[in-house]
């Protein structure tokens, strides 16, 4: 019998959370610094805050365990969609077959925000931070789409000029999210472009390239160099934006506890780690204290772009022209160009630092799935629960049915918790070319990965600097 009380686990507006939660205190390894690409050497906040706004680099190495939200900031999140519902996944497991049994799925829905993904909890940080620095223009890169428009609607809320620079295959995939970009005022360039260094450099030697994140990236580096009153924005990876994402994983907890659950699993796609970082960061810092030792972390990849799973963790270059700071962190190689799968979003060559860490300390697995798994998995998700789950987002919905099926066949209990970060209203191409039978998979060959990362321009850190 359904617990009506337990189908959408509502918070008040005055429980969103006051703090981000900061795991780099808390890591088993200390952080390693983001590196200057010019001499290799850890790179000064100084040159940081040429780049960045300046409180979000304070935050990237911040020691302290919360780091207070902006009381305007934290205003304007419950004025338009914060708390988001933790919902119970009943229609799901019906259908999996384990209704009534000891296997229960919850979903945190990210997808009812202001452009339908978990985006816009940074992309409002970081355009508020830099309205206060008394900047004009934040450019930056996008896959999907999400990421561009989340940063849009943020500049847009705060008269800040937006730039963005589109990786081509989902520029051409996705029309719906630049119509939603420039619906907020931002200008929306395919990458590559002839607007850039970076960007003419692949154009010209193929004007249909179907782009990577990664050139994107540089492409959007490149352009914030211009001015001393613009600066490059972020929407995944680096440490300061999983903080601000933090808010996902306090509201699942304070969610749970409302209804006495405790997680046994917790899931969530990952490309650069930021929706993943923000649900999982304040369990993990539980964790690494003794609290919930058995908890299961699970991240999920593509198989056509498994960082984690097939990378190497190894210093490299946060994009392809190399403008963008050096990290350690899991990767494939700055210069992997991606087979142009439907989830663009999960598409980037490397993997959020922390991510890394947490992985390398077996804090948190990963997985891989193929696109057609993927994409069957969110049809199932959008028949049972009401909701089509963006491409990036239906990563997560497969697992989170995988680890369910696993539990009724070895006859366990599960509190299984994913994070749908965002909704597929805007991908339905992808639907399409799955249901008319055209959606096909990628298997990053082995040796594509290898000789990515055997490049001879792959950035050699001496880690005795520092």
């Amino acid at each position: 019998m359904i617990d009506y009380n337990k189908t959408r686990i509502l918070l008040d507006p005055n429980e969103t959370p006051k703090d981000w939660v900061n795991i780099l205190p808390d890591l088993p390894v200390p952080m390693t610094p983001l590196i200057n690409p010019m001499d290799g050497k850890p790179a000064p906040p100084e040159l940081a805050f040429a780049i960045f706004p300046k409180q979000c680099v304070l935050q990237e190495i911040s020691q302290e365990p919360l780091i207070p939200i902006p009381k305007e900031l934290r205003e304007i999140f419950v004025r338009t969609y914060r708390p988001t519902p933790l919902h119970r996944a009943y229609g799901l497991e019906k259908e999996l077959g384990i209704e009534g049994e000891d296997i229960k799925i919850f979903y945190k829905n990210e997808s009812v925000s202001p452009t339908g993904s978990h985006k816009p909890n940074t992309a409002l940080a970081q355009a508020y931070y830099s309205k206060k620095d008394g900047v004009n223009e934040l450019i930056t890169e996008t896959g999907a789409g999400q990421w561009g428009s989340a940063l849009s609607y943020g500049c847009n809320m705060f008269d800040i000029k937006c730039t963005v620079y589109m990786v081509r295959a989902s520029f051409l995939q996705k029309p719906g999210r630049k119509i939603l970009m420039r619906a907020f005022n931002a200008q929306v360039h395919a990458s590559p472009s002839k607007l850039t260094d970076s960007g003419k450099s692949y154009y010209e030697k193929d004007p249909e390239h179907p782009g990577s994140l990664g050139i994107a990236i540089s492409e959007a580096v490149e352009h914030s160099m211009r001015s001393d009153k613009a600066r490059y924005s972020l929407g995944s990876v680096v440490n300061f934006v999983l903080l601000h994402q933090t808010v996902i994983g306090q509201e699942v907890k304070a969610q749970l506890k409302k209804i006495n659950i405790e997680p046994d699993v917790l899931v969530g796609c990952m490309g650069g780690g930021s929706n993943l970082g923000g649900l999982m960061i304040p369990f993990a810092r539980d964790k690494l204290h003794g609290i919930s030792p058995d908890l299961e972390i699970v991240g999920v990849e593509p198989r056509a772009c498994p960082s984690v799973n097939k990378g190497d963790y190894i210093w490299d270059y946060g994009d392809s022209a190399k403008k963008a700071p050096i990290l350690k962190m899991f990767t494939l190689g700055h210069n992997f160009i991606p087979s142009p799968i439907h989830a663009g979003g999960l598409r980037y060559h490397g993997m959020a630092p922390i991510i890394s860490i947490l992985t390398r300390k077996k804090i948190m697995s990963s997985v891989m799935h193929h696109q057609t798994e993927v994409i069957e998995s969110g049809l199932m998700f959008a028949k049972t629960e009401g909701i089509l789950p963006a491409p990036e987002a239906a990563h997560a919905v497969k697992e989170a049915i995988d680890q369910a099926l696993k539990a009724k066949e070895n006859n366990e209990k599960k509190n299984i918790v994913f994070c749908l970060s965002g909704h597929g209203f805007f991908d339905l191409l992808a639907y399409k070319e799955f249901l008319v039978g055209n959606l096909v998979d990628y298997e990053l060959p082995t040796e594509e990965i290898q000789k990515a990362l055997a490049a001879p321009d792959m950035p050699n850190i001496d880690e005795t600097n520092f």
